[in-house]
């Protein structure tokens, strides 16, 4: 196999894997288990967007074709949900590492809804998973099998990744707007209580 084809190949790796980690989060109830969840999906991102970076930048400065050369169109898609990942979901899985850190000095300390219920963010799974469904078509390219690059090609694929961003989009959000419901429910539980206490 070629080591370019290989590298990336690799990249893309990291991304569905991160996309998996990602979709378990919001069913974590240890706040310890959600903290290290969020270190592990950190290390995927940051280990996913470097080696994008990497790729893309040394298909700039090369003088002889490479892989990121060959593949630019490819690449050029993931490229934007990556983008988001960087700018919006690294801030909140740190905020969310941070905050599950708080609850987690006890192993069994169960994981407050809210932070379940941020885990579930849209802004947090939808940029990842998506950067690595659109890595594939990368990696078809990439391989020569299938011509990705030509304009009826482009065409199928960026409406590919339209139904795909919805679909995934849609549910994120429901999940997210099932879970913030239960912790405003217990909220409002707790504030009753106390206020009985209170009396």
């Amino acid at each position: 196999m070629d080591t370019d084809l290989a590298i990336l190949l690799a990249i893309a790796t990291v991304w569905l894997v991160a996309g998996l980690v990602v979709e378990g989060m919001p069913r974590l109830t240890a706040a310890r288990a959600l903290r290290r969840r969020t270190g592990l999906l950190l290390a995927l991102v940051g280990a996913g967007l470097a080696g994008l970076a990497g790729v893309l930048l040394v298909g700039l400065v090369a003088t002889e074709p490479t892989l990121a050369d060959r593949t630019a169109t490819g690449l050029a898609l993931p490229a934007v949900p990556a983008v988001v990942v960087a700018a919006l979901t690294v801030r909140r899985l740190w905020w969310l590492r941070v905050g599950a850190g708080a609850f987690s000095a006890a192993p069994e300390t169960p994981a407050p809804p809210a932070l379940r219920a941020g885990a579930a963010h849209p802004m947090i799974a939808l940029p990842v998973q998506v950067t690595g469904l659109v890595m594939l078509p990368a990696l078809v390219t990439a391989t020569g099998l299938v011509p990705l690059t030509s304009p009826g090609m482009i065409g199928v694929v960026l409406t590919a990744a339209v139904l795909a961003v919805g679909m995934i989009g849609v549910r994120h959000a429901l999940r997210h707007s099932r879970l913030v419901e239960r912790a405003v429910t217990v909220r409002s539980r707790s504030s009753r209580t106390a206020g009985v206490l209170h009396v």
